[in-house]
């Protein structure tokens, strides 16, 4: 029966999101119950296609990526796929009518990470708009659920958010990106000699978009703003462990914040909301 697979499909984005991120897990975990398929189907799909980009290095990823790419539009217009995560996608898409474009620019990015850049300022913005901030709208389709009045007054803060995580993470994985895959995403910044001034100009920027953020997840509907939030402090969290130590510390160690300081996290976000004190 279609319904099992179905079933099926929802599992394996499910799945796939707590594999690879605890903290997108936990806060889609309080999101209101109907909103959490949706929302680890976006990421599912997010999550392969940055796969193909990030691991496959002894495949002819291009390909791949491409061939990805046009099962994605299929799977949008037939209304089925065959690939789980890729069925539990176009679900949320038709479901919600998520801009087609917004998928395009996300695997644009997707594909800007297949060669080494020369990150310029518009480049980088470019990349950061699809890696990250359109995925931020395809989630406020769902959080808003049709409201074309919601979605706008939310959009921009929404794409703050989405930025503000991509470049958290950045700074949390620029040893790898710059030593094993060979890229540099700051532009302007030689990270052969990258000092605390570049590291407290990267910085200041995040921070004014956390900033931006707050107020607009102050305004989401409440069947997802608590769950939004709780990804909000643990991304915030991370920043601050980073913002804490030297330039060289952050290019030779993976910063990251525990599982156990995660879960203390949870509960005092829960006060919070509780509390109304965002």
């Amino acid at each position: 029966m279609k319904a099992t697979f179905d079933k099926l499909s929802a599992t394996c984005s499910r799945e796939t999101t707590r594999l690879y991120s605890t903290s997108f897990s936990l806060g889609i975990y309080f999101l209101k119950k109907e909103l959490r398929a949706p929302i680890y189907a976006i990421y599912g799909f997010v999550r392969l296609a940055d796969e193909i980009v990030d691991s496959f290095h002894e495949y002819p990823k291009a390909a791949l990526l491409e061939e990805f790419k046009e099962e994605t539009f299929l799977a949008i217009s037939r209304g089925i796929s065959i690939n789980p995560v890729l069925n539990s996608f176009q679900q949320v898409v038709n479901k919600y009518r998520i801009e087609h474009g917004l998928i395009r620019q996300f695997l644009k990015s997707m594909e800007m990470d297949l060669a080494a850049q020369e990150y310029t300022p518009d480049k980088y913005e470019e990349y950061i708009l699809g890696s990250a901030q359109v995925v931020g709208l395809m989630c406020l389709h769902v959080f808003t659920n049709g409201n074309a009045a919601d979605f706008e007054r939310l959009r921009l803060p929404a794409m703050k958010l989405g930025s503000a995580f991509q470049k958290v993470n950045f700074l949390r994985d620029i040893n790898a990106d710059y030593r094993e895959l060979n890229r540099t995403y700051f532009p302007e910044v030689n990270l052969s000699a990258f000092s605390d001034s570049d590291k407290k100009a990267i910085e200041e920027d995040i921070h004014r978009e956390f900033n931006d953020a707050l107020a607009g997840i102050r305004q989401l509907p409440r069947s997802c703003r608590k769950g939004v939030y709780l990804a909000y402090v643990y991304y915030r969290q991370l920043f601050r462990k980073i913002a804490n130590v030297p330039a060289e510390k952050v290019l030779d160690k993976r910063i990251r914040v525990s599982n156990g300081h995660k879960f203390w996290l949870m509960f005092d976000s829960l006060v919070r909301y509780k509390l109304n004190v965002l």
